[in-house]
């Protein structure tokens, strides 16, 4: 019985013991779970242009914001490399015009960071054009961007990826409760904002996007789709495809896919080619010199090499920046444009892109390498190669990245497919379709670059380019073309992705109407929120009133049309 006893008083001595552990492991698990998760008015998803203006929007109308962005960086492209930004550059019109709001200020600060704010306010007043005092560096931009968000209380969290697909999303009925970050933290929100370029947040909310070009028959556009010729930045020379010149057989030498033309006018999955903006100099003391990247394969290149044999003259780095500095970009006919390499990109999962933009990388890094170390290169093109080799990579950008990009241009990816489509009818002079409700303007051609390098009539040949022409007119952005569909999400908006087609989207892809929609987006969260209505039923007049108060420029009558003079690039 004793024993009994003594067993029964250590039995609950043990009990306490327990539970005292249970209660503590309870404690630490409810902290750390408050840890874990954190709920906002608004959480915004990608530190794109438009990421950054939708978070300062919201926290200057006063409500929580999260600003979560999968990389490093906030700024998007503009901190990898586009400094040399689409404003004022062609003299056939004066797209500063349509600047206003968040945007306007933005470039207000990088005159302020470059001391010139005196001759920025001058252009503006008198409504000048000088497309030298809209560019940046981005490592300038980006200390622009890292002091603006501090100005206000917005939470900005850093390599913070969304699992993917649809695991990260709660998602109740046709509202998006939390998303859910590959580290195992929850953010929850009354409002959502997918400003990725990828649209991720879109598709893994069941919201409907699309990739690549539709069919011209779809919406009744006549620049969409298959090209059936294609004049802008085509060859100059004509250059055999094969590896044995003359010899289909003998199969096709790199960077040329191995498809047909198609019908013209029919729709594919094929995207805008991707490319690295990158910056070079050649002052010594800032400069690292090329070098073959691991994987350089000199083969890669012989397209270049059979250019240059053909008379072809090759692109050269020129100084387009503050300081010496290179936003090298590519739109010619050959050039570190990769056409058809980024084809899968858009939907391709983290592990596919990362194989990708690896791809882009090697490729272009063992580019500026060939062309300035190359012997054949040297026979060729002497000069050409003298100019390369006097140029490498500005060691001040890019700084945790050996002075290469960390991403390249995302020209385009997935787009929602929403109840209200911009198409190109919006953008042309004659019989246009109105737009009632305009949050912003673009005042930008149809601009798509080729979306593949294939074989026509025995030669390489680029297909898709679309750019200018005397056709087009600035057009209202619909505040619809934000806003998915109510029937899939009432609590989503996104400027980066919206509801156009691949061909009206080439007028709307630029940096500072990015930072309008971003506004945009941003205003229409929070009233959205203030008034507990689905950001499908924020009024239009309300909308007006406040982005007019803002700044923000709406009225595409206003501008004056391009002169009718093809347009180069």
């Amino acid at each position: 019985m004793q024993i009994g006893m003594n067993t029964i008083i250590i039995f609950k001595a043990v009990a306490r013991k327990i539970f005292s552990l249970f209660c503590v492991l309870t404690l630490l698990l409810t902290v750390n779970n408050a840890k874990a998760q954190k709920s906002y008015d608004v959480v915004v998803y990608g530190g794109s242009s438009g990421g950054f203006t939708a978070a300062i929007q919201v926290a200057r109308m006063g409500k929580s914001v999260a600003l979560v962005e999968p990389g490093k960086h906030i700024g998007g492209n503009i901190v990898e490399g586009l400094g040399s930004t689409d404003i004022d550059n062609h003299k056939e019109f004066q797209n500063s015009l349509a600047l206003g709001g968040l945007a306007l200020e933005f470039y207000k600060r990088i005159a302020k960071a470059y001391n010139r704010t005196a001759a920025f306010e001058k252009m503006l007043a008198n409504r000048e054009k000088d497309m030298t005092l809209w560019k940046t560096e981005s490592s300038v931009a980006e200390k622009i961007i890292q002091g603006w968000l501090a100005e206000y209380k917005i939470d900005v969290l850093l390599e913070s990826r969304m699992k993917e697909g649809k695991n990260g999303i709660l998602k109740q009925g046709k509202t998006l409760k939390q998303i859910r970050l590959e580290d195992g933290r929850t953010l929850a929100a009354k409002v959502f904002i997918d400003a990725t370029l990828e649209g991720d947040l879109l598709a893994a909310s069941g919201v409907q996007t699309i990739v690549g070009r539709e069919a011209n028959s779809m919406y009744g556009e006549s620049l969409n789709g298959i090209r059936g010729q294609t004049t802008h930045a085509q060859f100059a020379v004509k250059v055999d495809p094969y590896k044995i010149p003359g010899d289909p057989s003998s199969g096709l030498i790199p960077t040329i896919q191995a498809d047909e033309l198609g019908t013209p006018g029919m729709g594919d999955k094929n995207i805008q080619a991707y490319c690295f903006r990158v910056c070079l100099t050649k002052v010594g003391s800032n400069k690292i010199p090329f070098s073959p990247p691991p994987g350089y394969d000199r083969a890669q290149y012989e397209i270049y090499l059979r250019y240059l044999k053909a008379g072809g003259k090759l692109y050269v780095p020129k100084a387009n920046l503050s300081n010496g500095k290179t936003d090298l970009g590519a739109w010619h006919d050959l050039s570190h444009n990769l056409y058809g390499m980024n084809k899968d990109y858009p939907e391709a999962g983290l592990a596919g892109r990362k194989k990708i933009l690896d791809q882009h990388t090697t490729f272009t890094k063992g580019l500026f390498y060939f062309l300035s170390t190359d012997t054949a290169v040297a026979r060729l093109a002497p000069s050409l190669q003298k100019e390369w080799s006097e140029w490498g990579y500005a060691r001040d950008e890019f700084e945790d990245n050996g002075g290469f990009p960390r991403n390249f241009y995302i020209r385009d990816a997935r787009r929602m497919v929403s109840d209200y489509v911009i198409t190109e009818k919006v953008g042309r002079k004659d019989d246009a379709e109105e737009v009632r409700d305009a949050v912003a303007v673009a005042y930008w051609p149809m601009d798509v670059h080729s979306v593949r390098r294939i074989v026509r009539n025995g030669y390489a040949y680029n297909e898709g380019f679309v750019f200018a022409g005397a056709y087009w007119k600035a057009f209202g952005i619909s505040q619809k073309a934000l806003v998915p569909r109510a029937s899939e999400c009432v609590n989503l908006l996104t400027p980066t992705c919206p509801s156009a087609t691949h061909i009206a989207f080439g007028s709307m892809r630029l940096e500072h109407n990015f930072m309008d929609l971003g506004q945009v987006c941003g205003t229409m969260a929070v009233m959205a929120l203030n008034k507990s209505v689905p950001v499908q039923n924020v009024l239009y007049e309300e909308l007006r009133h406040r982005l007019l108060a803002d700044g923000i420029f709406i009225n595409a009558s206003k501008l004056p049309l391009p002169l009718e003079k093809k347009v180069g690039k």
